[in-house]
């Protein structure tokens, strides 16, 4: 697996800098190319034919305000990248056409919403639904927008699919670390878990990776608590975890953990699916 091109997403209501230059250092760190990515929808409920006049009147000053933050954010990105990137903007649903334009990329690097930023699915993605709709790494930015080189890192380990799959999208970052905890929470019985966790250190090992494991107590309560503290405690830059979903976008498992990792913005987190 390696990031030949990569593609950063920004909200509409946003400064285009702070996640495009964390984007343009990865994308630097990777040789890859950078693609620019904004969308938002002018949705508006209309509630019968007495308001249609005034809704598409409404609707029709959105659009121009859309048109003119794209150009705005368009323009902040590319006097940042200069020639080396490429600029991709639609209007219409930012979760649904981002996961659509994934297809381009090898990489998705997205962020929490800026403080004081109201949460508008019509204007920003929803993050759970990308990860399992994407068909790619996601890389959620920290909120301190500081483009991870991790010299640690920690894998949040489920013996799953998802785990599977996000360690293997991670490698370019796992084989670049000085140090890969994989990290998993005891669930049936402790010997179980460490053949598990056992066995992705050596198939880590056997691609370069420094790699280490460690089983956790079932006493543990919160996991995603226990893995960012973990993760923490030990330096790393960066979290990898599968993102597992129910058949409802927004029911989770692993006890909550994808959710709760999805709100964990003290640090970067990379999630597959």
């Amino acid at each position: 697996m390696i990031f030949n091109t990569i593609m950063v997403q920004l909200d509409i209501d946003s400064s285009a800098a702070p996640r495009t230059t964390y984007a343009l250092e990865l994308a630097r760190r990777f040789e890859a190319t950078l693609i620019g990515f904004a969308a938002a929808d002018a949705y508006l409920f209309i509630p019968g034919d007495d308001g249609r006049t005034a809704a598409a009147e409404i609707t029709r000053r959105r659009l121009t305000e859309m048109d003119d933050r794209l150009s705005i954010l368009k323009e902040e990105f590319l006097n940042l990248v200069g020639d080396d990137a490429s600029w991709l903007e639609e209007v219409g649903d930012p979760t649904r056409l981002l996961a659509e334009h994934a297809r381009a990329a090898d990489l998705i690097v997205t962020g929490t919403p800026a403080k004081g930023v109201a949460t508008d699915h019509h204007r920003m993605v929803d993050l759970g639904t990308l990860v399992l709709s994407a068909g790619r790494p996601v890389l959620i930015a920290a909120e301190q927008i500081a483009p991870p080189d991790p010299k640690k890192v920690v894998v949040a380990w489920k013996d799953t699919r998802e785990a599977r799959r996000a360690v293997t999208d991670a490698m370019p970052f796992l084989t670049g670390a000085q140090d890969v905890l994989v990290a998993t929470v005891e669930e049936q019985n402790q010997r179980d878990d460490r053949e598990g966790v056992d066995d992705v250190v050596r198939f880590l090992m056997k691609h370069g990776v420094k790699a280490r494991s460690e089983v956790l107590g079932a006493g543990h309560g919160d996991v995603c608590e226990t893995i960012t503290e973990l993760a923490h405690g030990m330096g790393a830059e960066l979290v990898v975890a599968g993102g597992y979903g129910h058949s409802r976008l927004r029911e989770w498992a692993f006890g909550g953990m994808t959710r709760s990792l999805l709100k964990a913005g003290s640090i970067n987190r990379l999630f597959s699916n």
